[in-house]
């Protein structure tokens, strides 16, 4: 009973490893298949303010500045 029972399993194991597909991604040509970006405003604390994330860019860029820093 023991070994009928281990060679049907052995079979089913068998069989599912014949079962395996191309795995080999398929691209169409002229169209971008990939997640589409949003740009660094629309998200976030900014909320699609351009003008209020070039004035934080701004800002922390001059916050680097060692010039403005020691004076």
């Amino acid at each position: 009973m023991k070994k009928s029972l281990m060679l049907i399993v052995a079979a089913a194991f068998g069989l599912a490893a014949c079962g395996e597909y191309s795995q080999v991604a398929s691209y169409k040509p002229g169209n971008y298949q990939g997640k589409s970006d949003t740009r660094p405003y629309e998200a976030g604390q900014f909320a699609g303010n351009k003008q209020a994330w070039e004035a934080a860019l701004a800002n922390r860029a001059q916050a680097q500045n060692e010039y403005k820093r020691a004076n």
